[in-house]
């Protein structure tokens, strides 16, 4: 699954740059080619590195309730006084 992600990257920075080298010879189709590169990067590339690498992970560890706010002072109070 993580090499589909790294091709689909890969096809959606070929496509990008590939839009920026026929800038001169055909813009509308150099617009399409940048833009649909970009969509695919964003909406499908990584949607899914995230979900790939966010499995297995609790979201409450990584909010900010009352009870992470009173672990964080709490590893505050433990640093030495030279730090």
């Amino acid at each position: 699954m993580k090499y589909l992600v790294s091709i689909i990257t890969l096809g959606c920075f070929a496509a990008i740059i590939y839009g920026f080298s026929i800038q001169e010879e055909n813009l509308p189709l150099s617009h399409k080619f940048i833009g649909s590169g970009t969509l695919v990067l964003f909406l499908v590339a990584m949607p899914l590195f995230l979900f790939i690498h966010s499995k297995g992970k609790k979201m409450k560890d990584y909010m900010l309730t009352e009870e992470n706010i009173k672990k964080m002072r709490s590893k505050e109070s433990e640093k030495p006084d030279n730090q």
